[in-house]
């Protein structure tokens, strides 16, 4: 992974777990992102391995408060009511313009709200339980306008019901012995969600009405082929399909991508696609053989890779 110093580690999707052994944080709407801190200078990762430190100037002034240390949070931006606003937060993160990043810093700036701290002047703190790597975290101090340290839980009903509340997408509970496994999708971590929503790929379209009438998702299956999960066309507005068609026309493909028969009433006039664009769907409940039911595209995940995407995602 070109210049990220690992990969981030990875959560399950379940139910809250109970008991003495875990620990309860807020789950924030944003884009996860390690921060490499040497000499001061912070150096900002996607979770793809992207450096991204450009297109979040606000941040650079995190290095003075600490000189050699390795971050995992999540950049996010509040609306004016204090929510997280992913759809504000999509504006910043592919600038890689300074003079343009300089600018929405002052009129739209994001936060990094620091959840775990991996190294720190020199050593790796990967293989400590995330009870104690909490703990050195806390005892950093580091905390300003734009980036801060969120408090950890021990209630985990009261944290799920404070994060519906505050409008918060869900809630991360973490083994307190747990360590950091970098790369890995652990069940020492669950992300509960307050709704039920997966990430899935687009491997087509359907016009109907509009250009897009419905999409045609799926996950990636072993051999590479997308696993056909449904035709979603809720949710899909006038700035949304915009949005689809600029990631999607460019990735236009002769054959379909799904591994196995598409309905017959879903592939007619289908227009297919390279299976590279995520998206977050809401839906009710899933059919015996997996088809998502009452589904809705919440909003496009460019910053999640395809090859990432799989059912507990």
């Amino acid at each position: 992974m070109p210049g990220a110093p690992l990969k981030p580690m990875l959560a399950m999707t379940g139910p809250l777990p109970a008991g003495a052994g875990w620990a309860y944080e807020f789950k924030w709407d944003g884009v996860r992102a390690l921060a490499d801190i040497a000499a001061g200078r912070p150096r900002l990762y996607a979770r793809s391995g992207v450096e991204i430190t450009t297109a979040y100037p606000e941040l650079i002034m995190l290095g003075e408060q600490i000189d050699d240390a390795l971050l995992d949070g999540e950049v996010v931006l509040f609306d004016p009511g204090g929510r997280p606003s992913f759809t504000a937060l999509a504006e910043r993160m592919h600038v890689r313009d300074p003079a343009k990043a300089a600018r929405l810093a002052a009129t739209v700036p994001v936060t990094y709200m620091i959840f775990d701290l991996l190294r720190l002047r020199g050593e790796d703190l990967t293989g400590w339980p995330y009870s104690r790597r909490r703990e050195a975290l806390d005892g950093l101090g580091l905390g300003a306008a734009r980036w801060a340290v969120p408090p950890v839980f021990f209630d985990g009903p009261a944290t799920y019901e404070a994060a519906g509340e505050h409008g918060l997408e869900g809630v991360m509970a973490k083994q307190v012995g747990a360590a950091y496994r970098p790369g890995v999708r652990s069940p020492d971590w669950v992300k509960v969600k307050l709704e039920v929503t997966g990430d899935f790929v687009v491997g087509g379209w359907r016009p109907g009405a509009r250009k897009i009438g419905g999409l045609l998702i799926g996950v990636p299956g072993a051999d590479g082929r997308l696993i056909y999960r449904g035709r979603v066309g809720g949710g899909i507005g006038a700035a949304l399909e915009r949005e689809l068609l600029r990631e999607l026309e460019p990735l236009r493909a002769t054959g379909a991508p799904f591994s196995g028969d598409v309905p017959r009433e879903d592939a007619r006039g289908a227009i297919w696609v390279t299976p590279r664009v995520v998206v977050e769907v809401k839906y009710g409940q899933r059919t015996p053989d997996g088809r998502l039911r009452f589904p809705r595209v919440l909003r496009l995940r460019p910053d999640k890779p395809a090859e990432e995407v799989d059912d507990a995602s």
